[in-house]
């Protein structure tokens, strides 16, 4: 296999090259609704998954996310396409049982790099206990992988994106700046070390995060992709009521984030996910600029936004090791999201 840099064959690289949210909010207005009673969670909500019931006591969860390389490493993005992919399985606390891949690559290509995409994709699968039962290419100049997962999950255990209640805590299980590291990486100015560090938050499975949850009494879960942190906790408050108070001196960065982000490092889908969701924060104290730009910096892979009694947070603090308290929800005020600064 030939030296291929995959990033340097793409505009935007990662869940960064996703439509704008403001884009898709406009055209899903025209996209009929179909009345089904059996449609426990459709895309009204924006939700992670749709989840279909087939019986009384069991649903189908499914979902399809793919995406522009974000690394160099064939193997390393196709591995990181299914840790993405599988993730919205586990934001809604299911489990997935199988998956189809989706291929646009250029047919005069480096074929081993193709290999190699795919392989990494399917070893992560199998860690995920998720076989790929086969999938659809196409012949595009501009590289793209991803899949299409199944997955299954009793219809009284779902975790919607809608439940945040007053009085729960906020919790966060990864780091940000997958974006950010990403457009350093792009532009050649990122450090192999905060590569790697990325690359490991990337490809890490929400399973573990998804298990203690659902020992716990979560209300309300999401995972935090292409929309960043500031567009997913939009989605949850909006659609569960609420306020979200998020206390941005909480919340954890990868290394190398926030020096790239004063390094002008910024990803595209970064601008659109200000423009779109920055009108519903209220922020009650001055906030530096980096750090505000990485609360809408579009993740990869990123980790699961929860919202939970503050008993049953410590008790799944106990259990996740990147897992920690980012603030907590209010009855709705102002607007839907308030940053402040050690606010517990």
């Amino acid at each position: 296999m030939a030296d291929v840099n995959l990033t340097a064959l793409v505009k935007a690289g990662g869940c960064a090259s996703k439509l704008s949210p403001s884009i898709l909010d406009r055209v899903l207005k025209d996209v009929p609704r179909f009345a089904d009673e059996n449609v426990l969670v459709g895309f009204d909500t924006s939700d992670d998954a749709g989840v279909y019931r087939i019986t009384p006591d069991l649903a189908l969860v499914q979902t399809v996310d793919f995406f522009t390389p974000m690394v160099d490493d064939p193997y390393t993005f196709g591995a990181i396409a299914a840790t993405n992919a599988v993730s919205d399985i586990y934001a809604m606390g299911g489990r997935p049982i199988c998956c189809v891949s989706i291929v646009a690559y250029p047919a005069k290509g480096d074929l081993g790099a193709l290999s190699a995409i795919m392989r990494g994709g399917a070893e992560k699968m199998q860690e995920a206990a998720c076989p790929v039962l086969g999938g659809h290419s196409v012949n595009d100049d501009e590289p793209k992988f991803g899949y299409a997962v199944s997955g299954l999950i009793h219809p009284d255990r779902i975790k919607a994106n809608t439940g945040a209640q007053p009085g729960d805590a906020l919790v966060f299980t990864k780091r940000i700046g997958t974006g950010i590291i990403s457009t350093a990486l792009k532009r050649g100015i990122a450090d192999p070390a905060h590569v790697a560090a990325a690359v490991a938050s990337m490809t890490t499975l929400n399973r573990a995060a998804c298990e203690a949850m659902l020992d716990c009494d979560v209300h309300g879960c999401t995972d935090v992709t292409g929309f960043g942190l500031i567009g997913h906790a939009r989605e949850m408050a909006m659609g569960s009521g609420t306020t979200l108070v998020i206390d941005v001196d909480a919340i954890r960065f990868l290394p190398g984030a926030i020096e790239y982000t004063r390094l002008g490092a910024i990803p595209g889908g970064q601008k659109n996910n200000y423009e779109f969701a920055s009108c519903v924060v209220e922020t009650a104290c001055e906030i530096p600029a980096d750090v505000e730009a990485l609360l809408y910096d579009p993740q990869t892979a990123g980790g699961l936004l929860l919202s939970l009694p503050g008993d049953q947070a410590d008790r799944l603090l106990s259990r996740v090791s990147d897992a920690y308290r980012i603030g907590h929800v209010v009855e709705r005020g102002a607007k839907p999201i308030r940053l402040e600064r050690n606010s517990g």
